[in-house]
């Protein structure tokens, strides 16, 4: 079933620019089967750890983190760029190749001791992931773990989730 559902990610060479391959999860969200199948595989895992709070990472992370937490009967928190908030957030900084950048998450979206997962499309070098392990931390919840439905395994992003576990459905 996961390579039925890796085969309908669609890749895309040199966006968003010249020598990297984008893995395109659109085409495997307008497919109702492959993208059912893909949140049932997902949410599967953590149907017994009784999860309080889904926090998606802007912007396919929303997708993602909406569905699980549907399925999970959990809450949904959303983590965003700067100034897209309309109440009172924490701010966490994070590098990236060219610079650095920041999320917001309101300070009310998770509190001290519920059950978490962090969920996106997409773990790559893990510097967002990263970002947002440290407001949910800074928050006080308890990170069960973060959830992808790609990870690049050549870029490590893993690592810098240490030591919070980390589960993606598909690998390449």
């Amino acid at each position: 079933m996961v390579e039925e559902i890796k085969k309908s990610i669609r890749d895309v060479p040199d966006f968003p620019k010249e020598g990297i391959l984008f893995r395109d999860i659109t085409t495997l969200c307008k497919d109702p089967a492959m993208f059912v199948r893909t949140v049932d595989l997902m949410a599967h895992r953590y149907l017994d750890k009784e999860i309080d709070v889904v926090v998606g990472i802007e912007a396919r992370g929303f997708i993602v983190g909406a569905a699980l937490a549907y399925k999970l009967g959990a809450g949904i928190a959303l983590v965003r760029k700067p100034g897209k908030l309309p109440h009172k957030t924490h701010k966490e900084n994070y590098e990236l190749e060219y610079g650095t950048d920041t999320l917001e998450v309101h300070t009310d979206a998770v509190e001290k001791g519920q059950n978490v997962i962090i969920a996106d499309d997409l773990l790559a070098t893990g510097g967002t992931a990263e970002a947002v392990c440290k407001l949910v931390e800074q928050m006080g919840g308890n990170i069960v773990e973060c959830s992808f439905i790609v990870e690049l395994d050549d870029l490590k992003g893993r690592d810098k989730l240490t030591p919070h576990p980390v589960y993606s459905l598909i690998h390449y």
